[in-house]
């Protein structure tokens, strides 16, 4: 699929199921639940402008908050991701030429510069997620157990479906 558009399209539709049949099924003791479609707001070319990037993030939430029976949640932390995504980029990499048809991924970052790129962005929405989920300090304890955990385990399976993508890309 050369077509960047084609190509986003796919990935907001397999990456919004996957989020809504498998990853919202997983719930390990509360205190871990992955959010996968986030990889779709992390993997959008960084000469995305910057309104796209919003409608698009939005979006993608505003679809996990449809079909999870959500209340607008999802769209609002996946935004604030997708404000924050330029600002963590330009920290990581100041010298980038944002005209390039670069994606942001293994194959441009590396392991190590994907996964803290990766880890910054979920522990931000994961932060803003389940504040607005729980929406009071009184629980503020178990609430940055949950979003430590749930971001570590979240990032790992976005780092780990990078992987495999990526392997699967250079094989066809």
């Amino acid at each position: 699929m050369s077509n960047p558009i084609l190509r986003n399209s796919f990935r907001f539709l397999v990456l919004v199921l996957l989020q809504i049949f498998v990853f919202n099924r997983i719930y390990l003791g509360g205190y871990l639940n992955p959010y996968v479609y986030l990889m779709f707001i992390l993997l959008l070319p960084f000469e995305t402008p910057w309104w796209l990037l919003l409608i698009s993030s939005f979006s993608i939430g505003l679809s996990v908050d449809t079909l999870s029976g959500s209340l607008g949640i999802h769209a609002a932390a996946a935004t604030l991701a997708a404000f924050v995504r330029p600002l963590v980029i330009k920290l990581m990499f100041p010298k980038l030429d944002r005209t390039s048809h670069v994606v942001p991924g293994i194959n441009f970052m590396g392991i190590p510069a994907f996964a803290v790129y990766v880890f910054i962005v979920v522990f931000i929405h994961h932060f803003f997620l389940f504040f607005l989920e729980v929406f009071r300090f009184s629980e503020i304890v178990p609430v940055l157990f949950r979003i430590g955990l749930s971001s570590l385990l979240s990032s790992a399976l976005i780092i780990l479906l990078e992987i495999i993508f990526k392997s699967y890309r250079k094989g066809v």
